[in-house]
């Protein structure tokens, strides 16, 4: 038997278009963004001026403002081979496939069968007709079907899923700042601990001089044997908290190990000996522009817009669902293919609509509202913590820096007070609890300038993180880009697409097509409007 089924609309031009008018009908509220009012200037007083209007973003590689070389190479390495980072561009991949998914539903389906069977019945089945024990059937043919889209439920689905891969693109954003800021952060702290022990080695080795000149003192009976036990105490103490820091230092390094993909084990930053960072000039720009340059509130809204369609594809479900169906062709015993009297066609159309379900679909629709309206509050609330994070930033750069320059004076007084007193003590004229007084206080004055300066420079990185890391909406990209190939496109099905759309390393063509393991992990899509 041969079955040849033809899969067609059975419609005509201009039912076509009637039916394309139809489908227009758009059951999803009109979509609005909240809007807020905002003020003209930050109330932060950081040491930021307004940017110019040629100079009101930050660059993408925002971290070389503290001219650091060995942060920039860090920052690379973490762009371009940090798992998690690969990960939330896999996470944009998936999405834009979701995309063409559900846009597949809005065009016709076509599909072949073909096969053949040879059937033999047994002699003594009961009932058998008579005639012939065995049969052969051969058939070959085609399906189609296609659902009129009249209450653009799948329209609906299809926006859904394109805002869902702008969302993904703008996850991806938040990801890669996060990341950047994170390693910066990182980095600082790392330096800091390296400043701070290299305070703590020159004290250590002032104090060991200490030690010797109250031994001195001692052995010459110009001290009591108290003040070679102060000395000493102090020495230890302070060794004590070197190898403190050390230890925070190398739980520092091990972590940016990771943030770069590296084994802790075998990666290793040189110690310096101060901090170097240069203070950034950062373009906080105005308030208006904030919600178009972080990352999070864009996927924030992404999220209201999706939830938005996603009433319409409930209210849908309220109408009659129509789907159109045709199959023709040949069925016959054996090859006879110029057979007409063999040939056989069905066509049709079902319709389908709800009565009665117990509230099944107005749970549904309501649940949509609800959905909508949480998303709209997420989306107010990452607004709100947007501007609060800007202003924190910006109070804390302007008090940290001004602390950062009260303790420097108190640095240079307190190691002042420190060599007056040991030589006053050498002298024999001022007793050594002086001296370890002076020596704490100069001490306790070098750490807290390198932590509050340490706290400063990271400040700048959370300000400027706060600030979108000099990303901006216009990345995004748009829904129609949203759509990775053609619907008649069948290459490609031996290796994974690559991560266009968004700068992210992708894994190009060198495949094993056999296995589907990558070769070569190389190259840059830029995302592109």
């Amino acid at each position: 038997m041969i079955v040849r089924s033809l899969r067609r609309t059975m419609v005509s031009g201009g039912a076509m278009l009637s039916l394309t008018a139809l489908s227009a009908c758009d059951l999803a509220p009109t979509y609005h963004p909240p809007t807020y009012v905002v003020p003209a200037t930050w109330h932060g007083q950081a040491p930021f001026a307004t940017a110019t209007p040629a100079d009101t973003q930050l660059p993408s590689n925002w971290w070389t403002v503290l001219h650091d070389p060995q942060l920039d190479a860090l920052e690379d390495k973490a762009m371009a081979a940090n798992a998690d980072l690969q990960a939330a561009a896999e996470r944009f991949v998936q999405a834009r496939a979701m995309v063409m998914q559900a846009r597949a539903d809005l065009l016709p389906h076509f599909g072949l069968a073909f096969g053949a069977s040879d059937n033999k019945q047994s002699a003594d089945r009961l009932f058998r007709y008579k005639g012939a024990l065995t049969q052969t059937d051969e058939f070959y043919g085609g399906l189609a079907s296609w659902e009129p889209d009249f209450w653009s439920e799948i329209r609906n689905q299809v926006r859904m899923a394109k805002y869902s891969a702008q969302q993904k693109a703008a996850d991806f954003a938040a990801a890669r700042l996060s990341l950047q800021a994170e390693l910066a952060d990182d980095y600082v702290a790392l330096r800091g601990y390296d400043a701070q022990d290299a305070i703590y080695r020159k004290s250590i080795a002032y104090y060991q001089q200490a030690v010797s000149v109250t031994q001195s003192q001692l052995a010459n009976q110009a001290a009591p044997r108290l003040d070679l036990a102060r000395a000493q105490n102090r020495l230890y103490v302070t060794q004590a908290a070197e190898l403190d820091i050390l230890a925070e230092r190398e739980v520092t390094e091990h972590a940016i190990a990771i943030l770069t993909n590296s084994a802790p084990s075998g990666f290793h930053i040189a110690p310096v000996e101060t901090l170097h960072f240069t203070r950034a000039t950062i373009p906080v720009g105005v308030p208006s522009d904030l919600l178009q340059r972080r990352p999070d509130v864009a996927s924030a809204e992404r999220q209201m817009a999706q939830a938005n369609r996603a009433i319409g594809v409930s209210r849908a479900a309220f109408y009659p669902h129509i789907a159109l169906s045709a199959n023709g062709g040949f069925d016959a015993n054996g090859f006879d293919l110029a057979n007409l009297a063999n040939s056989m066609w069905s066509y049709g159309a079902s319709a389908s609509m709800p009565i009665f379900e117990g509230g099944l679909r107005r749970a549904a629709l309501q649940a949509s509202w609800a959905s909508y309206r949480e998303m709209r509050d997420r989306y107010r609330s990452s607004v709100l913590s947007a501007f609060r994070e800007v202003e924190d930033g910006l109070s804390r750069t302007d008090r940290l820096w001004a602390e950062n320059d009260r303790l420097r004076a108190a640095v240079s007084a307190a190691l002042d007070m420190q060599n007056m007193t040991m030589t006053l003590y050498k002298g024999g004229v001022s007793p050594y609890l002086d001296a370890i007084i002076a020596q704490e206080a100069a001490l306790d004055a070098q750490i807290s300038q390198v932590q509050v300066a340490t706290r400063y420079f990271q400040a700048e990185v959370g300000l400027v993180r706060a600030l979108g890391g000099g990303w901006n909406d216009k990345l995004l990209p748009t829904p129609d880009q949203t759509m990775t190939f053609s619907v008649l496109q069948y290459d490609g099905l031996h290796h994974p697409t690559p991560a266009g759309g968004i700068d992210t390393p992708v894994d190009e063509t060198p495949y094993d097509d056999l296995t589907g393991t990558p070769t070569l992990r190389t190259g840059t899509v830029p995302m592109g409007k």
